[in-house]
């Protein structure tokens, strides 16, 4: 746990989110056969295909997205934190940002 996080939200609350952001990229990188048909038929078609339907790694992508989304409203921004959706930093971080008010 974050030091910084620390006092802000509970140690299992940050670990449940960090595990359903894994488990979305596990999904979205595991190979089988509609993967394979995916690539497959998208190298016959120069690519072409993919024009017409979503692949599951996109659909995993947005899935993903949702799921930030859903947690920074339930979870994280009452409590002054707010996730960065990890596909907007390489799919390499989980930035978590601390938001503060303004004192006039």
């Amino acid at each position: 746990m974050p030091v910084e996080l620390q006092g802000k939200i509970e140690d299992q609350t940050f670990v449940h989110t960090v595990q359903g952001i894994n488990e979305i990229m596990d999904d979205a990188e595991r190979i089988g056969f509609a993967s394979y048909f995916e690539n497959c038929l998208g190298c016959l078609t120069g690519y072409l295909s993919l024009l017409c339907f979503e692949t599951h790694y996109n659909k995993c992508l947005k899935r993903l997205t949702e799921y930030v989304n859903q947690q920074n409203s339930d979870v994280f921004v009452p409590r002054g934190l707010m996730i960065i959706n990890p596909t907007e930093r390489g799919l390499r971080v989980i930035e978590v940002c601390i938001l503060s008010v303004a004192s006039r």
